[in-house]
């Protein structure tokens, strides 16, 4: 059964960081976007990010293909790109069933 759920975002890091470790409000945050800008500008440099427990980052490059628009049919060239993609940890995994 799908549950409705919210979305965590920044700030939910940031209060987390504030109340468990006792940072300011304001360190919280510039902790949350000094990793966040860590991890883009390792992203933008075509490294993956590995973060052990949680998952990883995977940046993967996409050849040119032949795709197909679905209303007309007719064949549409896709160009080549790189794509990031999220990949689980094995205990991410058994976490979330576990629910």
């Amino acid at each position: 059964m799908m549950r409705s759920v919210g979305t965590l975002t920044r700030a939910d890091l940031a209060e987390t960081i504030n109340r468990k470790m006792g940072f300011s409000r304001a360190e919280s945050l510039e902790m949350i976007e000094a990793i966040l800008a860590k991890m883009t500008s390792t992203l933008e440099k075509g490294e993956n990010v590995k973060i052990s427990g949680f998952g990883s980052f995977v940046l993967r490059d996409k050849n040119e293909r032949i795709g197909r628009n679905p209303k007309t049919g007719i064949e549409v060239p896709i160009t080549s790109r790189r794509v990031l993609t999220f990949r689980a940890s094995q205990l991410l995994k058994e976490r979330i069933a576990k629910g």
